[in-house]
């Protein structure tokens, strides 16, 4: 465990009672987790692995922090070497690469914009010069700006928000599926707002319920190739993009509306996209796993 990091144990965090945090902002997406007051919790020193991913090579967006960092820091300890992509946070991708390699395996940390095709096309191809392979891909990134109108969506905000959130899921995809090989996953980050939606993430949203249609459809594309696809939506989890997006006055109940009544901390997502990687989901393709706290949506 890294300085800033507390373990609250399951049955401390699993209490239903509100959980608050102090309220904070950070001006630029999205975020950065060494600013955040509490650190979010990605590591679970309880998790112990047993071999799910060995000698695997995962690929994820959004790695260095949050969900992302809490699924590479999983993926180690069950075996596999993991390549991060992030935008911009070179602290944040740093401490993840450290805690990756306290784990006894590989991290290659990569610079740049999802947004644009070549960066992704340049993502796999040193991803594949690195480690010779990838098995799992986990679209993972993402941006959301609230506003209060769908009169206040700009042009820009809502091409920023799909090109980040939608484009980006399809070039990684495209760049990475021709070294995929039968028995290979893709994992896609959904959203609990692509089934409840949320009336301050319209452009979010519908990019959260694209991802799902595109989990599905991408599914049925690839079966005849042994490559299964799959996604998670999380619920509230308490990770650099809240406070990269809410007024400081929301933070504090942010997730206590769910029947748990608490955010989810990153670390407790990561069994699912572990599931998802590895062959103990064998004979599932195009579903969605929800873990939000207890909120009962549509599947």
């Amino acid at each position: 465990m890294y300085p800033g990091y507390q373990y609250i144990g399951h049955e401390t965090i699993s209490v239903n009672k509100p959980v608050t945090f102090e309220p904070q902002h950070q001006g630029v997406q999205p975020g950065l987790e060494t600013l955040m007051n509490p650190r979010p919790i990605s590591e679970n020193p309880e998790y112990k692995g047993s071999g799910k991913l060995q000698d695997r090579v995962v690929l994820i967006s959004g790695g260095d922090s949050g969900i992302g960092r809490a699924v590479a820091i999983a993926c180690a300890k069950e075996g596999a070497d993991v390549a991060i992509l992030y935008y911009s946070e070179e602290d944040d991708a740093s401490e993840t690469k450290a805690l990756v390699e306290n784990c006894g395996r590989q991290c290659l940390p990569l610079r740049g914009d999802i947004q644009q095709d070549a960066f992704c096309a340049y993502a796999a191809e040193e991803t594949v010069r690195h480690f010779s392979k990838i098995d799992v891909l986990i679209n993972n990134a993402g941006v959301q700006y609230p506003q209060n109108s769908i009169l206040d969506i700009t042009a820009d905000q809502l091409r920023r928000t799909f090109e980040t959130n939608v484009f980006a899921m399809f070039y990684l995809t495209k760049a990475v599926l021709p070294v995929l090989k039968s028995g290979a996953s893709i994992i896609n980050t959904a959203s609990i707002t692509a089934y409840a939606g949320h009336q301050e993430l319209l452009d979010y949203s519908a990019t959260k319920g694209a991802i799902v249609s595109f989990t599905r459809s991408l599914s049925l594309s690839l079966s005849s190739l042994g490559i299964r696809v799959n996604a998670v939506a999380p619920g509230a989890t308490w990770t650099p993009l809240i406070p990269a997006s809410f007024a400081p006055a929301k933070i504090k109940a942010f997730g206590t509306n769910a029947p748990m009544k608490r955010a989810a901390q990153p670390f407790e997502l990561a069994p699912a996209y572990i599931y998802l990687a590895s062959d103990d989901s064998c004979f599932m393709s195009g579903q969605v796993l929800h873990v939000n706290g207890g909120i009962i949506v549509g599947s």
